[in-house]
């Protein structure tokens, strides 16, 4: 958990990766830097032996260039889906898309690790790689540069934070998003008290992938009609309910639940995602998206430690019904955003 949080620390800092997005080069030019310099990483990881502090170094890279692409990505979703009113649509097919590349990932990424090693799995990624490039150059993207007034980092800082409406909806998110997390304990009762093995594991984890990409079809269907902010307050009433359900867990109702929840839990991310992405700011919509996603983010690193923190202290059943109980804490939010 620690070594996963260094890692993934460059995603904490995605309103200045936003912001070097919106103000130098294209955004399908960040694309491609991030691309060429995954392509030299996992080069060197899948022909060189590393030591541990030059895997971690390589992975922190690896993420920050994850990070760079994603925000970039997310740019153009925002852009473009406020030009056509189509921001949910598009989170959709971005998270079909990531959840089919998931299922590859898992299957053939570890058929691959397991029978020719796990050097020629990231060698694998290159062609891969290539690609998610030759896709980038397929997309034309306007040019805003005549239109953009010249600004600096602190100028466009002053403008996200002197946005009343963004810090409420900011807030919200972090409150939304937080609550103590209780999954790690759960892999361990799946592994030592049902005596589940690795690929029944792995296999479950694949039919909840299959669940996600029904939850994000059914989104893409109906996300036009959905009132927002009313489904937003319902949410958190089920989010406690399905959190609560976890105080009975049994190998049945763990596979109902990573099946049920999988589905339920991509349609409501996909409606955040699709809020966050509407109320981004015009002309600043990678940095905005990017520090709402950051805001996400940071509640999730927060859940995770905080959970960490209280499971010796009160035990799994008291964090699970804690967990509950601090779904309610954005509800007095839900009127103003």
């Amino acid at each position: 958990m620690l070594i996963s949080s260094i890692t993934v620390s460059a995603w904490l800092v995605k309103p200045l990766i936003g912001y070097v997005i919106d103000n130098f080069l294209s955004k399908r030019a960040w694309i491609f830097i991030s691309l060429i310099l995954d392509i030299i990483m996992v080069s060197v990881l899948g022909l060189l032996n590393m030591p541990i502090l030059g895997l971690i170094a390589i992975l922190v890279m690896n993420s920050g260039n994850a990070a760079f692409r994603d925000v970039a990505v997310d740019g153009i979703m925002c852009v473009e889906g406020k030009k056509y009113s189509a921001t949910g649509k598009i989170q959709s097919v971005q998270w079909v898309a990531l959840s089919i590349a998931t299922l590859l990932t898992g299957i053939g990424g570890g058929y691959v690790a397991e029978k020719y090693g796990y050097k020629a799995g990231f060698l694998a990624l290159i062609p891969v790689y290539i690609l998610v490039g030759i896709t980038a150059y397929l997309y034309n993207e306007e040019s805003r540069a005549q239109d953009k007034p010249t600004t600096t980092l602190l100028l466009d800082l002053k403008k996200l934070f002197a946005d009343k409406r963004l810090l409420i909806i900011g807030l919200f998110i972090f409150l939304y998003k937080y609550s103590p997390s209780f999954g790690t304990p759960l892999f361990f009762i799946q592994r030592d008290i049902f005596k589940w093995g690795k690929i029944w594991i792995g296999a479950l984890g694949t039919i909840g992938t299959v669940f996600a990409i029904v939850g994000s079809l059914l989104y893409y269907r109906f996300s036009s009609r959905i009132n927002i902010k009313k489904w937003l307050f319902w949410s958190v009433f089920l989010g406690a309910v399905t959190t609560l359900s976890y105080l009975y867990y049994t190998p049945v109702t763990a596979v109902v639940y990573d099946t049920l929840y999988s589905f339920m839990g991509m349609f409501i991310f996909i409606m955040i995602m699709d809020f966050m992405a509407r109320n981004t700011i015009k002309g600043l919509e990678a940095t905005s998206f990017a520090l709402l996603c950051s805001i996400s983010n940071l509640a999730l690193v927060t859940s995770n430690l905080s959970g960490a923190f209280l499971l010796p202290i009160i035990g799994l059943k008291w964090l699970i019904v804690l967990s509950a109980l601090t779904s309610f804490l954005c509800l007095f939010l839900i009127k103003k955003i």
